[in-house]
């Protein structure tokens, strides 16, 4: 019914210490998307750029920590195989933080874009997970 651990490491590509990253800046994004709409809270900044902030944070430290993965791993593997690794680990990090940036600016208003090419990077990103998942599925 639900999925192990090596089974999201192997389809998302990602570490459990990135998972780790992602959902404490999930849980930090939900709380201030709450702090927002609560009307018992005085929130004395109407910005979305704050609000997003923690999952721009943790971009910027999973990119970060992709970077120390790639230089490690170039050190004790192939050069191929790290370069797979980095491609996969820019890709998924680039196109969340496309949709990210497009949604503030949508919300903002700074943009006239539709809410459906607002989410064309995560479409995108959908169908290179489901391209990995097909293809873990066969290696086993």
């Amino acid at each position: 019914m639900f999925f192990s651990l090596e089974e999201m490491v192997k389809w998302l590509g990602l570490t459990i210490f990135e998972m780790w990253i992602t959902l404490i800046s999930v849980l930090a994004f939900t709380i201030t998307l709450v702090n927002k709409f609560d009307p018992d809270v005085e929130v004395s900044s109407n910005n979305w750029w704050l609000i997003f902030a923690p999952l721009f944070i943790g971009d910027a430290l999973n990119a970060y920590f992709c970077v120390i993965l790639f230089i490690r791993m170039l050190m004790e593997t192939t050069l191929k195989l790290c370069t797979l690794k980095l491609i996969w680990s820019v890709m998924f990090q680039t196109l969340l933080f496309v949709f990210k940036f497009l949604l503030c600016k949508k919300l903002l208003g700074q943009i006239s874009l539709d809410y459906s090419e607002v989410f064309a990077p995560v479409y995108i990103l959908l169908q290179l997970i489901a391209v990995r998942a097909c293809g873990a599925c066969q290696h086993n």
